[in-house]
């Protein structure tokens, strides 16, 4: 964890050498709906929320890299366990690094659209089945039930106005097998949102 937020700190204070125009910065928030792609079970979307700030550093006027620090709420329903169905909420913090091209539509503002790699770790972890809950157990033994750390690829599209304000939406589309033994759960999670940037 702290290898993750030092190599966030790096990251950021680089970009700022190599920004032309200087830096922007922005903060994103929304719904998130998440589900898995799993070879375990059958698996609904859950619902949860995300809250995203972002540095915001020009290469042109049309094109800019955006890294940022996000805590994002994910998971899945798993439907007909043991325990019935069963609802699953994990809390992590992601950090994505997006390259987003922008379009001007006149003087009224711009349309955005982005794709990079995020590298995620996940804080806390809870199932909730019956009026109960219980703590998710993260690692990669036999006794546990996630592995804690997830990369994947992150797309984004929205449209920003002359005034920051932004309407947003996004997909993000988990590469790491999260099982800790055998088969597959991998994350998928679009969201909708809005924000501002300057």
């Amino acid at each position: 964890m702290k290898k993750l937020l030092l190599s966030a700190a790096i990251l950021f204070g680089s970009l700022g050498a190599f920004a032309q125009g200087g830096l922007g910065y922005g903060l994103r928030a929304g719904v998130n709906i998440p589900k898995y792609s799993t070879s375990l079970g059958d698996t609904k979307s859950n619902t949860g929320f995300f809250v995203t700030g972002y540095l915001d550093a020009p290469v042109s006027p049309y094109f800019s890299i955006q890294p940022g620090l996000s805590l994002q709420s994910k998971g899945a329903k798993w439907l007909e366990t043991s325990n019935g169905d069963l609802k699953e909420n994990i809390m992590t913090l992601d950090i994505p690094v997006n390259a987003v091209a922008k379009f001007p539509t006149g003087g009224s503002g711009n349309f955005f659209i982005g794709a990079g790699p995020y590298v995620g770790f996940a804080l806390s972890g809870k199932y909730k089945a019956d009026g109960k809950d219980w703590d998710v157990k993260f690692g990669s033994g036999d006794d546990d039930n996630l592995k804690r750390t997830d990369f994947g690829v992150n797309f984004l599209a929205g449209y920003q106005l002359t005034n920051g304000f932004q309407i947003n939406a996004g997909y993000g589309l988990g590469l790491t097998n999260l099982a800790p033994d055998n088969g597959s759960i991998k994350n998928r999670v679009w969201s909708i949102g809005i924000g501002f940037g300057l």
